[in-house]
């Protein structure tokens, strides 16, 4: 029987013992050693535990990326509480609700933000501690020696937030154990990562995505993390990796668009000359990015699907042979199944090249959603199968995302993949980005393409005629949009992923 342990013990010390006096993370001038890392962990347990938080509290993280953030989140484990980093771009009301729905004991924040006012009304968030980028007020004035608290590896760990990219954001508690898992095989086989590599990651801390390879893979591998408290456009991603020389870069695909339009080859301002791999996640990127960005920059992206609920990469590209437009092979310890509507671990997999919903089994896969026991039950099911929420189609081994299922269209007597339909109209030379969504005609769905112009002053009226001509050249009749409505942007979760639900107009 597995012994109890603390994760984030083991981590700190792994490194002190490896590398003390390295740079655990990179925060604009500013490094903080392993050394200190673990020095300030420790303080900030003792901190929590002098205001009262306790083993298994929830601690709320609303910070932005940088030197406060790994100091919280590892001082909350080795006190045994657990840590609940929530995206820093949030409305008042967005906090108030996530505080009172995790019954958050503590809030970690910095003075004067929404995630304060927001915790005003929530009578269990008692604690309220203010931080500067390095760190808590008061910090130093604690001891750097905190005796870890042992846990049994099923305990509460972490608890993350999902996007919301279909409503409201549902918490999506983790064994403190699963924070490793990224880092094999994905860390290690997928991505290869050494302790030479300086990891970059646009996506931020409060996600999965980005608490992967900013957080876990770093500390695992004794590699350094870079850490950007500002909003990531794109000169300021170009400026972070040219100044790091960050070795891998993980974004976005709406970032990597933007990036690629703000791309001078050649100059120090765009200089990538440091990168040996890029990744994309949060959803799935076009093959005429994924093309283009190879083109222009000589460095490939891998793109591949995760979740909160894994906290893991499940299906990904591989080094060397991408295949652009897809989301790759299955990720080595991961199983899936692609089924119909309503089937579960056990029903027979739809055909190849037939659409199916997409379902997953391996190591680290939430439990439960945090007092979400009706959407517990459709989304974990018998035999440790998680359903994902996406439409796939396998071919030859190989993923091709769809769209989530309930993103999906069904058109006459056809389901409609949006993301066929958007792959098709990119290919127009004005559309900077695109989403489709239902649109009901007469008591009938149609598709609606929602569109953002590279140039907002063009002639609107033309470009609509001609991208539903464009679609009619490449797609089926049912597939083609009924109407272009036009976008200064389109809605968005703080991760990037576009909310189609709110184009929705069935």
């Amino acid at each position: 029987m597995p012994q109890p342990e603390n994760v984030a013990a083991r981590l700190l010390a792994v490194n002190l013992a490896r590398c003390p006096d390295k740079a655990a993370f990179l925060c604009g001038d500013d490094t903080l050693t392993h050394r200190a890392l673990a020095a300030d962990s420790a303080r900030f347990a003792n901190l929590l535990r002098a205001r009262g938080v306790g083993p298994g509290d929830r601690v709320a993280l609303v910070l932005p990326d940088s030197f406060a953030y790994p100091k919280a989140f590892l001082g909350a484990m080795l006190l045994g509480a657990v840590p609940v980093p929530v995206s820093a771009m949030l409305a008042p009301e967005d906090y108030a609700f996530i505080l009172a729905d995790c019954a958050a004991t503590a809030l970690i924040t910095w003075e004067d933000s929404p995630a304060a006012e927001g915790a005003r009304g929530v009578p269990e968030t008692g604690v309220v501690l203010f931080c500067a980028l390095d760190g808590p007020w008061g910090l130093s004035a604690h001891s750097t020696e905190f005796e870890p608290v042992l846990q049994p590896e099923d305990a509460p760990g972490f608890m993350l937030y999902s996007s919301g990219s279909t409503g409201r954001p549902k918490g999506v508690p983790h064994a403190a154990l699963d924070l490793l898992g990224p880092a094999a095989p994905w860390g290690s086989e997928i991505l290869g990562v050494t302790a030479d590599d300086v990891l970059f990651s646009a996506s931020k801390m409060s996600f999965a995505y980005g608490l992967m390879s900013s957080l876990t893979l770093p500390l695992f591998f004794g590699a350094t993390g870079v850490l950007f408290p500002g909003k990531p456009g794109p000169y300021e991603l170009f400026e972070v990796i040219a100044r790091h020389r960050a070795s891998l870069f993980f974004c976005v695909p709406t970032l990597y668009s933007l990036m690629l339009r703000a791309f001078e080859p050649g100059t120090p301002d765009c200089d990538l000359s440091s990168l040996r791999l890029c990744y994309s996640a949060g959803e799935a990127l076009p093959a005429s990015l994924c093309q283009e960005w190879l083109r222009q920059t000589g460095v490939e992206i891998l793109d591949g699907i995760g979740s909160t609920e894994a906290f893991n990469l499940f299906v990904s590209n591989r080094q060397g042979r991408v295949r652009c437009g897809t989301s790759g092979e299955v990720v080595p310890g991961f199983e899936a199944r692609l089924v119909a509507d309503g089937g579960e671990g056990k029903s027979p997999e739809v055909p190849d090249a037939t659409p199916g919903n997409l379902l997953i089994r391996g190591p680290g896969l939430c439990r439960a959603y945090w007092n979400r026991p009706e959407k517990t039950a459709e989304t974990m099911l018998a035999g440790g199968w998680l359903a994902t929420g996406d439409v796939y189609v396998r071919e030859h081994g190989v993923y091709t995302h769809q769209g989530r299922s309930d993103d999906m269209l069904k058109v006459g007597a056809h389901w409609v993949s949006p993301v066929q339909v958007e792959n098709a109209l990119r290919q127009h030379p004005a559309v900077a980005e695109c989403a489709v969504a239902g649109l009901r005609v007469e008591g009938l769905v149609r598709p609606c393409a929602h569109v953002v112009l590279k140039d907002p002053g063009q002639d609107r009226t033309r470009l609509g005629v001609e991208i539903v001509r464009l679609a009619r050249g490449l797609l089926p009749l049912y597939m083609c949009p009924v109407r272009v409505e036009f976008h200064n942007e389109l809605p968005k979760t703080p991760t990037g992923k576009v909310q189609r639900f709110r184009l929705r107009s069935v």
